[in-house]
């Protein structure tokens, strides 16, 4: 790739985490949660196939997970059949790395994410994430280690650090 191929799908890489983040300001601010925005995008045709953010759906629902559900919804199948319906090239955008591990006993979202790939179909295997998951809740996320040995890649793409950090924590108790 030249320099300006590099700038421009970094570009695309800003604008699908400007929506993403707009999506997490939906979240309803609370001490126990990040507000995380989702938007899984078919990169092929530029075409949104799902946004979604914390708590959006009913339960402790996390931004990746209601992104997945609902698209499973429209399609009418169960939310782990969606890999399915996911094409060839689709990419993951988050505010916040997918979590690894969740303290209320749902299925982690980085677990979501893998079983997108089913069978013939490719899954998700792309995810671009704002920010890293601070080290509030749960000790080191080693969800992009999961992610990376399954072929998927997880790229951070830097410029909207303070912005997706100040949306994550509303509700937060100030240190």
């Amino acid at each position: 790739m030249d320099r300006k191929t590099d700038d421009e799908q970094i570009q695309r890489h800003l604008s699908y985490l400007r929506l993403a983040l707009s999506f997490a300001t939906k979240s309803p601010p609370k001490p126990t949660n990040y507000c995380v925005g989702a938007v899984l995008v078919d990169t092929v045709r530029n075409e949104i196939l799902s946004t979604g953010y914390t708590l959006e759906l009913e339960g402790n629902t996390h931004a990746e997970q209601c992104c997945l559900t609902k698209l499973a919804n429209k399609q009418g199948l169960q939310e782990e059949e969606v890999g399915k319906v996911i094409p060839e090239g689709a990419v993951l955008y988050t505010t916040m790395e997918p979590c690894w591990v969740r303290l209320s006993g749902n299925l982690p979202c980085v677990q979501r994410i893998l079983r997108t790939k089913l069978g013939e179909h490719a899954g998700i295997r792309t995810v671009v994430c704002g920010v890293r998951e601070p080290e509030k809740f749960v000790n080191e996320n080693h969800g992009r280690k999961l992610l990376n040995d399954a072929g998927i890649a997880v790229l951070y793409v830097s410029g909207l650090e303070s912005d997706i950090l100040a949306v994550a924590t509303a509700g937060h108790e100030k240190e």
